[in-house]
């Protein structure tokens, strides 16, 4: 929500037409708490200002078709920004348009894996619940025989991570991830590292358990 205070065009037409109250000169923090409480109870929305449009003058009609654009562009630009969210299948017939063809600045995050093999279900399972929380990246997963002949089993799983159609990272085998012992913390840390996600995690999960570990050795 915008701040009802704020020196704008847009609030100075919503001033205007009663629909936010008179800016007020700043008071102690208490009263100011209050009052921001008071104008956002009294804030309506877009749709009533429609209905008053009678009472509007050009300039106002302008402002408002340019709060309007801005709304949309900022609505879009989520869109795009959010568009994948989950993991895709792909085979190699779809590599060069799902990968090396994604996009100008889309980051790709590629999953080789076998069925039946546990820890590539670890992966899968772990890529699934990133690619929720990570919806502006492109998360795919693909039997490796199908996109590279004679994969060898003993290089599964194998994480490809691309930027712009180019490699910019690659996991290959149990060993790069710890084995089954792999959260999803962990992984999320070891793509960030690789810059395909920003993560929210303030430090490498592993690092956690290794002090933990230490900790209760010397207790």
């Amino acid at each position: 929500m915008q701040d009802p205070n704020a020196d704008t065009e847009w609030n100075d037409i919503l001033r205007k037409h009663g629909i936010v109250p008179p800016k007020e000169t700043p008071k102690d923090e208490e009263a100011e708490e209050d009052d921001v409480l008071q104008q956002q109870s009294v804030v309506k929305t877009y749709e009533t200002l429609e209905d008053n449009e009678d009472d509007f003058n050009e300039e106002d009609e302008h402002a408002i078709e340019l709060y309007r654009l801005q709304r949309i562009a900022q609505w879009q630009a989520t869109q795009v920004k959010n568009k994948y969210g989950e993991v895709g299948e792909i085979s190699g017939q779809d590599y060069v348009r799902e990968v090396t063809e994604a996009g100008k600045g889309i980051w790709v995050i590629l999953h080789l894996y076998k069925p039946g093999i546990p820890i590539c279900t670890l992966l899968n399972q772990h890529l699934a619940v990133l690619a929720r929380k990570f919806k502006d990246v492109k998360f795919l997963k693909a039997i490796s025989t199908t996109c590279i002949p004679n994969y060898p089993d003993e290089n599964l799983p194998t994480i490809f991570v691309y930027l712009d159609g180019n490699i910019q990272t690659q996991f290959i085998g149990p060993l790069m991830f710890g084995g089954m012992n792999l959260t999803k913390d962990e992984l999320e840390w070891k793509l960030a590292e690789s810059g395909a996600v920003k993560t929210d995690l303030e430090e490498n999960p592993q690092k956690q358990i290794q002090d933990q570990l230490m900790t209760s050795i010397h207790t």
